[in-house]
């Protein structure tokens, strides 16, 4: 398809916010109760009790915050003081690699594992922050929208909606033509960077696989005649790989594994992604590392092919932790040699028994059905660097 032929108006209803739309937004949002009170629990977890009472200050404070963010941009200069607090607090290192050598010309579309609901894109947008690129368009499940505090918060931040809630094959069909045109129109017509995740859903085992299907919609857009090589190359996709030292939400993920393996159904709670996102951001992480691929350039003539090169990138730059091969070694009985950290050091045990003590406290606290589901989570990165060596 040709960039002109999109019309942009088909894209309302999953569109980001746009820079005239900003101050409505936030006055609407430093006015919305639920805001003050997520607000208050970020601000001062320690007086979280006291929301009620906080509310009236933490309006103020926002308010002050926000007074002069006037489009998209300024918001993002907010947050991103935000995020380099939740940076400080929360992990002990964050490191970045390969964003230096990505051109600063042309949009690139970043298909990232996909480990945390919020912290994979936000670190994203603070490795391209720190490094003077401009910030990328996110995409997001439907499911995340439940409230409209966190509409606005994440549409303020150039998340745009995928509908995962879409019902029959129709309008599945509909859905995923509408985000093809919409992630080519971004790219290519606005010259707008793209972050999207690999697959629907975390990784909760550990593995970092790129679903086909996602490239098939990538390619929605295409015409019959354009090669599908020719067509990823406008798209300029980047393979981007998140790795954390700790998973908060570690426990959380093994026990929907075990249920689901049992053949149960998982129900989720209501808000319960809400409350995923609230603990992946607080919890500590450990040493994070963002390393960002090369342009995929050459000649990959199917959708299959295309998700194997995902993965190579994926898996061959993602940061193994100590933790990792700490996991790798209770599962497996041995550690293979595979340099750990950032920059890559040769796994030395001894450097890393208060690393191994931890972990064993900590899988040692998780319930015993699921336990060896979490561990292997953290081994799992390993499996998949020694199965590309």
């Amino acid at each position: 398809m040709r960039a002109s032929e999109l019309d942009p108006a088909q894209f309302e209803d999953i569109r980001p916010y746009r820079d005239d739309e900003v101050r409505e937004v936030l006055d609407r949002l430093i006015t919305d109760p639920e805001m003050s009170r997520a607000a208050a629990h970020f601000l001062v977890p320690k007086l979280a009790k006291l929301e009620r009472p906080l509310a009236w200050l933490v309006r103020m404070f926002l308010r002050f915050e926000f007074r002069n963010a006037r489009d998209v941009r300024g918001v993002q200069e907010v947050v991103e003081r935000y995020m380099d607090r939740v940076i400080s607090r929360t992990t002990s290192e964050f490191t970045i690699s390969g964003l230096d050598t990505l051109p600063r010309d042309r949009a690139c579309l970043f298909v990232s594992n996909h480990r945390d609901i919020a912290m994979d894109p936000a670190l994203a947008i603070v490795s391209m922050f720190k490094e003077g690129h401009e910030t990328s368009r996110i995409a997001i499940g439907d499911n995340l929208l439940t409230k409209q505090f966190a509409t606005d918060i994440m549409k303020l931040n150039k998340c745009f909606t995928v509908k995962r809630k879409a019902g029959s094959r129709r309008e599945k069909l509909q859905s995923a033509t509408q985000l093809s045109n919409y992630i080519y129109h971004s790219i290519v017509n606005e010259n707008e960077h793209v972050w999207i995740a690999q697959r629907s859903g975390r990784a909760k085992d550990g593995l970092d696989r790129t679903n086909p299907a996602l490239a098939a919609m990538f390619a929605m857009t295409k015409d019959k005649e354009t090669p599908f090589a020719d067509f990823w190359r406008k798209l300029h996709i980047v393979p981007l790989a998140i790795s954390y030292e700790w998973d908060p939400c570690d426990e959380q993920k093994a026990k929907q594994l075990y249920i689901e393996a049992h053949k149960e159904e998982y129900r989720k709670a209501a808000h319960e992604d809400l409350g995923a996102i609230a603990k992946g951001v607080i919890g500590q992480k450990g040493h994070v590392h963002a390393a960002f691929g090369t342009p995929i350039e050459g000649d990959y003539h199917s959708v299959n092919a295309l998700a194997e090169e995902i993965d190579r990138q994926i898996i061959g730059s993602y940061v193994l932790h100590p933790t990792n091969l700490i996991a790798y070694e209770m599962i497996y009985g041995d550690v293979p040699d595979l340099p750990v950290g950032y920059p890559p050091k040769p796994w030395n045990p001894a450097e890393h028994e208060q690393t191994r003590q931890k972990f064993e406290e900590r899988m040692a606290r998780i319930n015993e059905r699921w336990r060896d589901i979490a561990i292997q989570g953290y081994a799992n990165p390993v499996v998949s660097r020694l199965a590309y060596e």
